[in-house]
């Protein structure tokens, strides 16, 4: 941390968010003061954030150089998350401000929601679930795909890439991983070129945070440098997908199917979808047999809002030591 620190008993820290109460109790018991506004406004939180040292948030408004400038004693913004989009970092860290975030505590969480989602997709079980409750036994219209065999493409190799990459030990599959890291591979993926990937991939699993490089990645040109038809899983950030060219390799047959946790249409705060009418192509993907969906729930299981908590406590605890 770039700013010279008071003791931790002076240290004001303002909850923006509810969280697991192990990240109030235990930041209490280090000595630290906690504060909680879970209801003000963004701008009601700036007319008062000059008197807090640390921020802890989810993903309630954005951080951004107009909040910044208000908050003339922060020193660090925790979000309790993965990833930091919501935050003007560059502007934070130019300001000598900490950012802290906590992608091991749900990596695991995404891991095992990206292997459900690809095997409720090879198998059917959505679609079979729903015909058996509409009294239809349809045997041969579910036949499904076996994972064994299969080459599956990660894009993104970080935290939740590995997780992912590590719940597919027990298949007899290749896993290749594209990053645009060097040297980031391991036991359970190779890393190589996006062309490699593209030429190979049965299964292309998206874990990359949303970013300039990945805003709008997944579109018509890229799904159509693939060699083959593949079933795409997205558990990252919903705007890194143009949902109508989606829609429309649905439609060809070039993507066989998809899991998708995260939507283009979500806001920011990732609690809610677009208001007003639908469009087109998502009412699509709600009609669609060969697509799941969930709402941003990869990382949100009763483990994680745990292990999340604990990591931001540690990580706040070891920045003023």
């Amino acid at each position: 941390m770039n700013k010279e620190i008071q003791s931790v008993s002076q240290t004001k820290i303002l909850h923006i968010d509810s969280n697991h109460p192990l990240l109030w109790n235990q930041l209490e018991q280090a000595g630290f003061q906690n504060f909680d506004d879970f209801k003000s406004t963004k701008e009601e939180v700036e007319a008062k954030i000059q008197d807090y040292h640390g921020i802890v948030i989810r993903s309630r408004f954005k951080i951004d150089k107009t909040f910044l400038d208000k908050a003339t004693s922060l020193q660090f913004i925790a979000r309790v998350g993965a990833g930091l989009e919501s935050i003007d970092c560059d502007y934070a860290e130019s300001k000598g401000v900490a950012l802290i975030a906590a992608p091991e505590g749900n990596r695991n969480a995404v891991g095992e929601h990206a292997l459900g989602m690809l095997l409720s997709l090879f198998n059917q079980l959505n679609k079979a679930d729903k015909e058996v409750r509409q009294g239809h036994w349809n045997r041969e219209s579910n036949r499904g795909h076996e994972l064994d065999g299969k080459t599956v493409g990660i894009i993104g190799y970080g935290n939740m890439g590995k997780s992912f990459a590590k719940k597919l030990r027990g298949f007899d599959v290749e896993v290749l991983c594209y990053d645009i890291l060097n040297n980031v591979s391991d036991a359970n993926a190779k890393q190589v070129a996006l062309t490699e990937l593209q030429q190979k991939a049965d299964v292309v699993s998206l874990h990359t945070p949303w970013t300039p490089l990945t805003d709008k990645m997944i579109n018509t040109d890229f799904i159509n440098a693939f060699a083959k038809p593949f079933w795409l899983l997205n558990t990252a950030r919903g705007k890194s997908v143009v949902t109508a060219d989606l829609v429309g390799a649905l439609q060809s047959g070039k993507i066989l199917g998809a899991g998708l946790d995260v939507l283009e249409y979500e806001k920011l705060s990732f609690e809610h979808l677009f208001e007003g009418e639908k469009p087109e192509a998502f009412d699509y993907l709600l009609n669609a047999d060969n697509v799941v969906l969930t709402p941003h729930i990869a990382g949100w299981t009763m483990e994680s809002k745990e292990k999340l908590a604990q990591v931001i406590v540690d990580k706040i605890v070891a920045l003023y030591r």
